[in-house]
């Protein structure tokens, strides 16, 4: 009886054997369920079907793309593969933008045209401008005259709502790569929550699959949550980064953390909180400031490079231009990390939060 159980229990493990070795590799079905599993789905959780396979982003044009990290500043990769350089410039020129005439237009794009170029000189490769700026022109013209590769900087711009709509958002990019004098663009934002921002993504769409554009964004959608999640229910292609007002008044932790679930980059406007002296002068900072023998600017973006957004400072002073890119010569300890967390005022702390139920005509007429 042994004998034969023995020989049952041989047997039985030959089988067992022989069937495992017969069998197809599970690794990949099992890596494939848990990516999927701790991956939002892109319509928001409805998708039973596959997440569908998308052209690259380097097919077309932006195929020549070559961005690589200069005077130290990190590459951010995106939920597409793309890489952005963390910190940026913004070129929003609010004390100008007002005058609608000739000269004040010129004035305008002069002054833009002189902070980029100012800004590859020292190391900067990334810049970010919209339609809304009414600057697109020196931005791209800087490009041009700085001597520095196109392909190797970082070029983001936006789309105003009155070219939002599907057929009418993709003759907009087409104007916008005209006015900037490029072939492609490394980002491109829908700048406000308004109009038909359903029509102009799937135009969006299409420019990635040509590759007009290596990376689709979302501005201001925090503000209104409605659209944030219209987007992600009726998108092919998840924005691959969320751009919105942060700063240490105001961390938009919930706002950071829908985002985290979708893998979409936030990327930080106003990141020295509208230049407040209230921020600016703060106790807390000025001390971590001079532990470090840093100004309190560039312990704030020190931090926002910590906490792992992207941002892009706005400025047109060569010397401001150049202190806030020497930022990666340093860190900041993890007690000094917590006291600035600490500066959090939620949504108090902002300075920019419109109604866009209320607003969005005014968008959309201008």
């Amino acid at each position: 009886m042994k004998k034969m159980i023995a020989l049952l229990l041989t047997l039985v493990l030959a089988l067992s054997m022989l069937t495992a070795c017969s069998s197809p590799q599970k690794n990949s079905d099992q890596d494939t369920t848990q990516s999927t599993e701790e991956t939002p789905a892109r319509n928001g959780g409805n998708d039973e079907s596959a997440v569908p396979e998308l052209e690259s982003p380097a097919e077309g044009p932006a195929s020549v793309s070559n961005i690589a990290s200069v005077e130290n500043v990190p590459l951010l990769t995106l939920n597409n593969g793309v890489q952005i350089p963390q910190l940026g410039l913004g070129t929003q020129i609010q004390r100008l933008e007002n005058d609608a005439s000739e000269s004040g237009r010129k004035l305008l794009n002069d002054t833009s045209h002189d902070a980029v170029v100012a800004a590859l000189q020292s190391g900067y490769r990334h810049f970010d401008t919209a339609h809304g700026y009414n600057n697109e022109t020196g931005v791209g013209q800087a490009i041009i005259d700085s001597g520095v590769p196109r392909e190797e900087i970082w070029v983001t711009s936006k789309l105003w709502p009155s070219e939002y709509g599907e057929g009418t958002t993709i003759q907009a990019i087409d104007d916008m790569l005209e006015r900037l004098q490029l072939d492609y663009l490394d980002c491109i934002y829908l700048h406000h929550p308004a109009g038909d921002y359903l029509g102009a993504w799937k135009d969006l769409e299409e420019a990635y699959k040509q590759g007009k554009v290596r990376a689709l964004g979302i501005s201001n959608f925090d503000n209104w949550p409605e659209a944030f999640d219209a987007i992600i229910d009726n998108s092919e292609i998840t924005p691959q980064i969320l751009q919105i007002e942060c700063h240490p008044f105001a961390q938009r932790l919930e706002t950071r953390e829908l985002a985290g679930q979708y893998d979409i980059q936030i990327e930080c406007w106003y990141p020295l909180g509208h230049a407040d002296d209230r921020l600016l002068n703060n106790d807390v900072l000025s001390k971590i400031a001079e532990a470090h023998d840093k100004s309190v600017v560039q312990i704030i973006l020190r931090w926002h490079m910590q906490e792992g957004f992207s941002a892009v400072p706005g400025s047109t002073n060569p010397d401001h231009i150049q202190e806030n890119i020497e930022i990666f010569d340093f860190e900041l300890f993890d007690e000094e990390m917590e006291q600035i967390r600490d500066l959090d005022q939620g949504e108090d702390g902002r300075y920019f939060n419109l109604n866009y139920e209320q607003m969005g005509g005014f968008f959309t007429n201008r």
